[in-house]
């Protein structure tokens, strides 16, 4: 076997099975496992999918969210053991791969059109 097709192999194992199908312009929840201490809870996050980078085990999703009036983006690496939950609450009608315009939009101006 050659390299490639080995890490391929291990990779694919690492995979979860439960990641939903996340496209740009989604709306998305993502629970993130925070450890405070010597405890762990799962803490929400909320916002809407601006990008994604497809590389099997090293898929990311940059998430987009308003709080308290200053943009925050995160990305978040899909199949990371820090992920516990991700849930599609909307989809969008978008016709672009990279949503970064969104950055210099405010209020009304950031809603995209739902896709049913």
């Amino acid at each position: 076997m050659s390299n490639q097709k080995l890490l391929r192999h291990i990779e694919a194992e690492q995979l979860k099975p439960t990641v939903p199908n996340i496209l740009v312009g989604d709306i998305v929840r993502v629970g993130i496992l925070i450890q405070e201490g010597n405890k762990e809870r799962i803490q929400p996050y909320e916002g809407t999918v601006i990008s994604k980078h497809n590389a099997g085990i090293n898929t990311t999703i940059n998430v987009r969210r308003i709080f308290q009036g200053i943009g925050v983006e995160r990305i978040l690496l899909i199949y990371s053991p820090r992920i516990a939950t991700i849930e599609v609450i909307r989809h969008s009608k978008v016709r672009k791969a990279k949503l970064y315009y969104l950055r210099n939009r405010v209020g009304k101006a950031t809603r995209l059109k739902q896709r049913f």
